[in-house]
């Protein structure tokens, strides 16, 4: 009977060292700097891994009066650049914790 519940405790630690794993690597994450780019390096975007916005550079020349639409286009491209960084990064980065649980 003893020797289940010391197997117990051995899991429960186990456990409780893959949360503070898995804490720590979503903290690390979390500070990481992402950068995604349009055509040329006309926009740039910068997001942390927790997906705030931090840093949006626009180059003087892309910006058209006349053509709004480009402009909206050239940023949404960064930022969905970004964005897929952060998740392909996410799934590296945590994808060990979360494989084979249930809902990930």
């Amino acid at each position: 009977m003893m020797r289940g519940m010391g197997n117990m405790q051995g899991m429960m630690k186990q456990m409780q060292k893959m949360q503070k794993e898995m804490v720590a690597a979503q903290e690390a994450l979390n500070a990481t700097e992402f950068t995604g780019v349009a055509t040329n390096d006309l926009v740039e975007v910068t997001f942390t891994g927790d997906r705030k916005m931090v840093d949006l550079t626009v180059k003087p020349e892309i910006i058209d009066p006349e053509d709004p639409e480009m402009l909206q286009d050239l940023v949404l491209t960064a930022v969905n650049d970004a964005l897929g960084k952060i998740e392909k990064e996410t799934e590296r980065t945590m994808g060990k914790y979360t494989k084979g649980m249930p809902g990930f």
